[in-house]
């Protein structure tokens, strides 16, 4: 079975999150979904928002068995996470990116 593909978007989208967001994975299964806030991300240097925005990509792309769709909003210095719902894995997956990017804080999962 092919992995599903992770993808960061960060551009401003014409439809709500929530007509975009997956609700379940490629089996069926309902998907996951965690937010992870950066605060003042989208006042820092471009260099540094893209060195937070590839470091969020590399975490993902470690996740890759289990992330189903991620976007992070600039205008909101939000990342919306869904994952396939497996114990445990959201956690681990928010820990790694807050061990990365310190300023990160999980604001809420379901």
């Amino acid at each position: 079975m092919k992995p599903p593909r992770v993808t960061l978007s960060l551009l401003d989208a014409s439809e709500p999150l929530r007509m975009r967001a997956p609700t379940v994975d490629e089996d069926g299964k309902t998907v996951t979904d965690f937010m992870v806030i950066f605060p003042g991300l989208r006042k820092e240097p471009q260099i540094q928002i893209q060195r937070t925005t590839r470091e969020i990509h590399r975490i993902l792309a470690r996740f890759s068995d289990t992330v189903v769709f991620a976007e992070l909003n600039l205008a909101l210095n939000l990342l919306w996470v869904s994952t396939k719902p497996i114990n445990g894995k959201r956690f681990e997956i928010a820990d790694a990116i807050r061990s990365s990017v310190p300023s990160a804080r999980l604001v809420s999962h379901f």
